[in-house]
């Protein structure tokens, strides 16, 4: 096994080199021209205004379209979670995971186009992804976020929507002592097993010494939260071409088929489930800074983030396959099923155990020089990184799930013919339509082991040179520089295949007693929503331990397993893992020029400058090498692979210009006008540049896909057009317009093309199976997949295990094999961008409003079935909307933030091999914020979260296609700060 090493050689060691030279950094400090007068008295606006009025000047002052938000005071920024501060920006909206804001989409470019940095470094993304998950970061200690969305040859490269930088406290900004501290009681209306309340305590402290030579920061947080969500999903829909529809009685369908005429989709099935989830963060950041000169200043800074997700969730719900199987439908004017009554397969109930840690540290160093008027220079050095890991539950080792119901069923019928959620009923063999617990039993059980670490080492040296020798050019200023940014991301993945079963057996319910199961009505389940609680159906559900269950199949299979339900071991269990690992290596340089002058009565300044980069991907992959597929239950088809892992190595280059030129205009006083052309990239995800592989382990009927990765791909390219106005007609208002296009090239296209391999034989619509459908049919039988199985089984078809093994004689199996690559052709996204922001007067009252409309050649088309269309992601319109009173005491803030219907991906886990969409719906939520100040140290708080109870829903090609749907409730803090 090759062990794959970071290298940080040539990095690391020039900054050693530049770290030795410091020593001549003992220039003596020029005296000052002037003292400022110590009576003078300072007004610093704080709070809401004067978070404004920051953000405001900053917006105004900058090159290019920047838009800013600071915090209100020390220790209290606007916002709890830094993304849900972000949508307060106009032209942002987000994603959330967990009912919390988690990523940007930046003008309807998603995460994996927005670039993150801290302090201006370029951050590890979360998972096998660039995309950096704010949740994981608390706003404590943060200063002020910064959105560029225009592009900068000084900036690292990356941020083809925006770049975000969070800019944390430094000690020497501020200088003196600081020191704040707050605790709060967080109460999520959604909790059933955890702490109704639960704490969040941070601090924040700057000071310095010695006439201010030395500075200290240190900001600590630990947030807990337990809460539960409630779901109801498909996985996928599967579409279905005429020739495999069934031939039914005339009176068993309807048909209203108008658009689309020439297929219909199913849903693989329908689950409704809930998951308890307890959640810790925690967040510190320690920063020293040294400054014997005023021209020389030397920072410090280390930053670490762990969060912990604990999820027990369970499910109950149905499982389909199609083709003989369906009795029955109805289809609306796209082909879409809204009733379905389907033989064969399962209903189920699951039970999940999964318990991921994110862990992310960075390391700083930053050296600032001006070595005279004229010349500054700075050196930038970091090594970060961001690990995830879902191996933390301490008795499993992994993720598990355990499933258990029942395959003795007539049919299952789906109906979404009315309210917001589909619904299922089940015709069992026992004349009802409920299961008893004496007939529940084992299908399988499943465990995986997943690590990613990603890695960023980044060296960046910046020069400025201010013009005092040529005054007869209006030259103010030459920017330039070199960065080094080595990035690595290694991933491992273990499955432990299906295990307890796999497949229906009454031997299986002996082990399960009924007082194992307890029932449940639905009567406050998904009530949210038309069709939930009493009115879902099924009405009921049964629960049970998943300690209990996963003791009991062990016992079963194995003799080596304690008595004690909680204890157990299934390390065993588990292959050996898929290992893969990316490197990728950019040396960049860059100039940038700043020149100021007039036209007429028109002061003018012009940003131009252009980046150079060169970029490396070598990558290896330990694969996993497929020998047969095997099918183990009716709906269960299992991989088998070599012992042994293959060593692959890959490598692709490329290099890329940037080029960039800005123009702002003070058309009068208040009045500025920018104009903004430059071109940027986003590097392909990641995980698509990993060379090898990847066979599914799973490959159901329908769903035999593999996958390969592509180290030559190109970045995605963007030239990028801005045009704005902006009217500052008081310090704290503005009312604002932007026009902006983006001309996107290079775009990655993910094709599938059909592939066979040799020794990889295919059981179904082999003789066999052709042998069983027909003796099925002979004797008036319905030759679903359950009864082609059970045939195999009477006929001394499956090994001692029940196990079906392909044959020789068998056909091979065609699998769907994707691969990306990059398009020749590009596409364009234009949009508009509205935004005022007003105080009205002395009355200590307040609103803010902004809105982004986006559209181009790049949106997603439900009527073309085909695979191989490349939609922009995250495309859609929003807004945001805030309205505020602030005076003497008493602050009060409610916000509400809305983002219309948006595509969140291409693919669906069991749907077709079309590559079938993922689409949100639209999205509005209220919160509110309430402080009150009973002097100037000590303030008091309540805060609500989605208010209004807003609730998530997805489809697939079509609203009716739907795919899932989520229920949070609100959430309310009350704290306390006290401010020294």
């Amino acid at each position: 096994m090759k062990n794959n090493t970071f290298k940080k050689t040539r990095v690391a060691t020039s900054m050693a080199l530049l770290l030795g030279t410091t020593s001549i950094f003992s220039v003596q400090a020029q005296e000052a021209e002037a003292v400022a007068d110590e009576s003078m008295e300072v007004i610093q606006v704080k709070g809401i205004r004067g978070s404004l009025m920051r953000s405001q000047d900053l917006k105004r002052n900058s090159s290019g379209v920047v838009d800013a938000i600071s915090a209100e005071e020390l220790g209290k920024f606007p916002d709890t979670n830094l993304a849900e501060a972000l949508q307060r920006i106009t032209g942002v909206t987000i994603s959330r995971a967990n009912g919390e804001g988690s990523q940007i989409t930046v003008r309807g470019f998603g995460p994996e186009f927005n670039l993150i940095t801290l302090n201006g470094r370029q951050m590890p993304g979360t998972g096998f992804t660039r995309s950096y998950d704010l949740q994981n970061l608390s706003s404590e200690g943060v200063k002020t976020l910064e959105l560029q969305k225009t592009a900068r040859a000084e900036n690292p490269s990356g941020g083809l929507g925006a770049t975000v930088n969070i800019l944390t406290m430094r000690p020497m900004d501020n200088p003196g002592q600081q020191f704040s501290v707050s605790a709060k009681g967080i109460m999520d209306t959604s909790n059933e097993e955890g702490s109704d309340i639960t704490p969040e305590v941070a601090g924040v402290f700057t000071n310095t010494f010695a006439d201010d030579m030395f500075g200290i920061g240190l900001s600590v947080s630990h947030q807990e939260r337990d809460f539960r969500q409630q779901s109801a999903s498909i996985q996928g829909w599967v579409q279905v071409p005429d020739a495999d529809l069934p031939e039914l009685d005339p009176s068993m369908v309807v048909d209203n088929r108008s658009v689309i005429t020439d297929a219909a989709f199913f849903p693989k099935d329908l689950n409704f489930g809930f998951a308890d989830v307890q959640r810790e963060r925690t967040n510190a950041q320690v920063t020293f800074q040294f400054r014997p000169t005023d021209n020389f200043t030397a920072t410090v800074d280390y930053t670490a983030s762990d969060a912990v997700t604990g999820t027990n969730s369970f499910g109950w719900g149905i499982w389909n396959n199609f083709g003989p199987n369906i009795n029955a439908y109805e289809l609306d004017e796209n082909g879409t099923a809204l009733y379905a009554d389907i033989a064969g397969d399962d209903g189920s109930a699951t039970a999940s155990r999964n318990t991921t840690e994110v862990n992310a540290r960075s390391l700083g160093v930053n050296l600032e020089w001006q070595i005279t008027d004229d010349w500054e220079v700075s050196v930038d050095y970091h090594d970060s990184y961001n690990q995830i890991d879902n191996g933390k539950d301490k008795g499993l080792g992994g993720s598990g799930q355990v499933i258990l119901g029942s395959d003795k069923l007539i049919s299952k019928v789906y109906d979404y013919r009315e309210g917001d959620i589909p619904s299922y009923y089940i015709n069992w063999n026992n004349g009802t339509n409920e299961l008893m617990p004496s007939e529940i039993d084992s299908n399988f059980s499943q465990f995986t082991r997943n690590q990613g670490r990603s890695d960023i080492e980044q060296l960046q040296i910046d020069s400025t040179w201010y013009n005092s020798v040529f005054d007869s050019i209006p030259l103010v200023k030459v920017d330039f520089g070199y960065a080094r940014t080595e990035q690595s991301l290694g991933a491992t993945d273990a499955w432990g295949g299906l295990r307890g079963g796999p497949g229906f057996s009454p031997s299986y319910t002996e082990i399960f007693p009924d007082s194992m199961f307890t029932r449940h009505d639905t009567g406050d389940f998904l009530d949210a929503f038309s069709g939930g609680g009493d009115a879902l159906n099924p009405n009921y559900f049964y629960t049970y331990s998943f300690d209990e269950a996963i003791t009991r199949q062990l016992a079963y299979l194995t003799a080596d397993v304690t008595g004690d339900s909680n204890v157990y071991s299934i390390d065993p269990f588990f292959n050996a893992p898929t290992v893969n690992f990316v490197e990728e290596i950019t040396d960049s340089v860059y100039v940038q020029t700043e020149w100021d002058f007039d036209i007429g009565d028109f002061y003018v300044q012009v940003n131009a400058g252009v980046r150079y980069e060169e970029t490396e991907v070598p990558s290896s992959a330990q694969v996993r090498v497929p020998t047969q597929v095997n099918w183990v239950a009716p709906s269960e088809w299992i991989t088998e692979y070599q012992s042994e892992l293959i060593l692959q190595d890959f490598t692709g280059e490329y290099d890329i210009l940037l080029p960039m030129f800005d123009i702002k205009v003070d058309v009068t006083e208040d009045v500025v006008a920018r104009f903004s052309w430059g071109k940027s990239i986003t590097r392909a995800p990641i995980g698509l540049l990993q060379g090898g592989r990847s066979f599914s382990g799973s490959p159901k009927i329908g769903a035999r896909t593999a996958s390969e990765g592509n180290t030559s791909l190109k970045p995605y390219e963007s030239q990028n057009l801005d045009l704005s106005l902006e009217w500052y007609y008081s310090e704290d208002s503005y009312a604002s317009v932007g026009l902006f296009r983006k001309k996107v090239s290079e775009y990655i296209e993910t094709t599938g093309g059909d592939q066979t391999f040799e020794g990889l034989r295919d059981i179904y619509q082999g003789p066999r199976w052709n042998e069983a459908v027909a003796a099925l049919q002979a004797d008036g039988v319905q030759a679903t997949d359950s009864a082609i199985f059970q045939y195999f089984q009477d006929n001394g078809y499956a090994n001692a295990e029940g196990v079906i093994e392909p044959n020789a004689d068998d056909p091979l199996i065609t699998w769907r094999v994707t691969k990306p690559r990059n398009l020749p052709d590009s596409r364009t996204v234009d949009g508009i961008e509205l935004a005022v922001q007003h105080t009205f007067g002395d009355t200590g009252f307040g609103v803010g409003v902004n809105g982004t409309l986006v559209d181009g050649d790049v949106t997603y088309d439900p009527y073309i079935l085909e695979s191989g269309q490349n939609p922009l992601v995250g495309i859609g319109d929003s807004a945001n909307f805030q309205v505020f009173y602030e005076k003497e005491a008493l602050s009060v803030k409610v916000t509400y933030a809305w983002r219309a219907g948006y595509l969140q991906g291409m693919g669906q886990a069991q749907g077709s091999a079309d590559v079938p969409p993922t689409q949100a719906d639209s999205f509005g939520q209220w919160d509110f914020s309430v402080n009150y100040d009973f002097n100037d140290h000590f303030t008091v708080f309540v805060e609500g979260v989605n208010v209004n109870n807003e609730t998530e829903r997805g489809y697939g090609r079509f609203q009716e296609q739907f795919l899932y749907a989520r229920q949070y409730g609100p959430r309310y803090t009350l704290g306390a700060r006290y401010t020294f």
